[in-house]
């Protein structure tokens, strides 16, 4: 119903885009959405699969194993999952965030090592910034990566780590010097695969989303390469972070308007079919509505997001205005569903239907990324 629209950034190369990956959700992911919910975490091999099809890094430099593509490949890749119910698969993190960070800030050989890996699948990434007494202030982080002769010693606990129980590599952000504050934050490099000191704590057992996999990670005298400083200087890792954050905030209302589309286009399907008194629901005037408030909340998202991704393609892109849509994007993408939800009477209350595990996925959108409330203060410092 809603996909007849075009956004003025697209293009006839990006719609054969979209219809690729469309194609590809559908019939390589989707049937295994259950099985995926169920296990608490996507099958290994996905991310082979995305990546003999080309669909990991598509906005990485061909150079470095990606696609040659730009944000707008990945705002396509983010909004077909939510479109065709894909759940659990982390290319966002993995794509746009950690490939990113290395693509801007990595060394020539961090990038010759890693970013080809990450394309074809044979590396997945994760982030690890969120700590048990630290969220959103990442200046308060308590984990060190501190140097000894030609290594750096990494000791301290992340938790809610996206992709954290497959994560062959994981982004750590540590306090290379601790009494520098913002200034002592570096990003490091940790390669998981036989690293002594490093330990996955348990999947852990979410609201939403099962079918990512969201886990503890445990850092006990970690040794890794002088090397492994991304970038390699010392101290840019809070820096590095917020230049990228305008980008992750933007993709995650992004992934808000395909779940207001999804929830939609199956709502007004279902209120079609589904008679009270002999009558389709859809045929009462308050659905009709109900329904028109939540496309014109769509289009009125979609619009903001539009104009964002043409700025951040002109490298125009402010922190502050990406605040506002994370925050205003994902509270109405919470209230359509919410909306769609009520029509579905006790059926939408039941997990087996979509629009049930839709729900409780789209809550924590308020939440990472930068909760909403902080959302807010930078938005309000700009007034």
């Amino acid at each position: 119903m809603l996909d007849t629209y075009n956004p003025p950034w697209m293009t006839e190369d990006l719609e054969i885009f979209k219809d690729a990956v469309n194609k590809f959700y559908t019939r390589e992911f989707a049937p295994h959405s259950e099985k995926w919910t169920k296990q608490g975490m996507v099958d290994r091999d996905a991310w082979n699969k995305a990546g003999t099809a080309g669909l990991l890094c598509a906005s990485i430099p061909e150079e470095f194993g990606g696609a040659g593509g730009d944000y707008r490949h990945e705002a396509i890749l983010a909004e077909e999952m939510e479109r065709t119910g894909v759940v659990g698969f982390g290319n966002t993190v993995h794509s746009l965030i950690c490939a990113h960070y290395l693509n801007a800030y990595g060394t020539d050989e961090q990038k010759a090592h890693i970013l080809p890996k990450m394309a074809s699948g044979e590396m997945v990434c994760a982030i690890a910034m969120t700590e048990p007494g630290t969220g959103s202030d990442l200046q308060s982080v308590k984990t060190t990566a501190l140097k000894e002769g030609n290594q750096y010693v990494i000791n301290g606990s992340k938790t809610f780590i996206s992709n954290g129980q497959l994560a062959d590599l994981v982004i750590v952000v540590a306090k290379t010097d601790p009494s520098q504050g913002a200034k002592g934050i570096s990003l490091m490099l940790v390669e998981t695969n036989g690293t002594e000191g490093f330990a996955r704590g348990r999947n852990l057992d979410k609201m939403g989303q099962h079918a990512a996999d969201t886990s503890e990670l445990f850092f006990d005298n970690v040794k890794v390469p002088a090397t492994s400083v991304l970038g390699g200087e010392e101290g840019r890792g809070f820096y590095q972070l917020m230049q990228q954050l305008p980008a992750e905030r933007l993709i995650i209302a992004a992934q808000g308007l395909g779940a207001m589309e999804r929830a939609i286009d199956i709502t007004v399907e279902y209120t079609r079919e589904r008679k009270t008194f002999g009558n389709a629901i859809f045929d009462y005037q308050n659905t009709q509505y109900k329904l028109a408030e939540c496309k014109a909340t769509w289009m009125a998202a979609r619009a903001m997001v539009d104009q964002l991704t043409m700025q951040l393609l002109k490298g125009e892109l402010d922190a502050n205005s990406a605040a506002a849509a994370k925050f205003w994007v994902t509270e109405r993408q919470c209230e359509v569903i919410d909306t769609c939800l009520q029509f579905f009477g006790g059926y939408g209350y039941m997990d087996e239907y979509p629009i049930s595990r839709m729900y409780t996925d789209a809550r924590v959108q308020r939440i990472y990324g930068g909760s909403n409330e902080i959302m807010r203060m930078l938005v309000a410092r700009s007034l």
